[in-house]
């Protein structure tokens, strides 16, 4: 092969990669945050080797509660911290909740937390959405991003900070002060625990998604750009 067919071949691979770099990168990390929902699947199928393989390789970047997880092909989509103990271990210690994946009756927990399903597939999301609107929408200015992230930061601190008393046991769990500042006008089950519908449950989703939407409107449109000054470069 010639030098001039390689820079042809170069410069179409250069010129395909700023015009579909999306439409890759969508590809491969949708593939990357599936991966999560495979686990209880392999494990309904009786896979376990496979379904563990990626409980362990996620479980270094989400928590993987139970009381905070989605599961498939049980009784529920969620259960209450009281139900996982009463099946696992009657344990307060988060470190110990974690490793509870599920049984065949209660089905099987996907290896992301809500809180993950929803900034990470956020992301997914926004990314398609903002596929054929990137010549229409202009980027956010940085405190923009940091005011988007701001809501899933203090909701996901102030978990930690609760869970240090134990899961179940901190005032994320109970928010005795939200019940106090609206003057209990919504039901018991709404304040108290991880429950969808709950308020944690409602923070975890929403500020989750915010994030998500945050991370693609601020970086989306700087990658895209220095994508095009790239191409434009190599035609000098």
């Amino acid at each position: 092969m010639t030098t001039t067919s390689r820079t042809k071949i170069y410069r179409s691979l250069d010129e395909w990669l700023v015009d579909n770099w999306t439409k890759l990168f969508l590809s491969l990390y949708g593939f990357w945050i599936l991966l999560p929902f495979l686990a209880p699947v392999f494990m309904q199928a009786g896979w376990i080797g496979p379904a563990k393989t990626v409980y362990a390789i996620y479980s270094f970047l989400c928590h993987q509660l139970p009381q905070r997880s989605l599961f498939l092909f049980g009784q529920k989509t969620m259960y209450s911290l009281a139900e996982i103990q009463s099946a696992w271990q009657n344990t307060f210690d988060p470190l110990v909740l974690r490793k509870f994946v599920g049984n065949p009756s209660m089905g099987w927990k996907i290896a992301w937390s809500d809180r993950m399903i929803s900034f990470y597939g956020g992301i997914w999301l926004f990314g398609l959405l903002w596929l054929p609107l990137r010549n229409l929408v202009k980027q956010i200015p940085w405190w923009g991003f940091i005011l988007l992230l701001l809501p899933m930061m203090m909701d996901g601190v102030s978990h930690f900070v609760s869970d240090f008393a134990g899961a179940g046991q901190g005032f994320r769990d109970t928010n005795l002060w939200l019940a106090s500042m609206t003057n209990n006008v919504f039901p018991s089950w709404f304040y108290a625990g991880d429950a969808l519908g709950s308020f944690n449950s409602w923070m975890r989703w929403i500020t989750g998604l915010l994030a998500g939407l945050g991370l693609v409107w601020f970086a989306f449109p700087s990658i895209d750009s220095a994508f095009k000054v790239v191409r434009l470069t190599r035609k000098l």
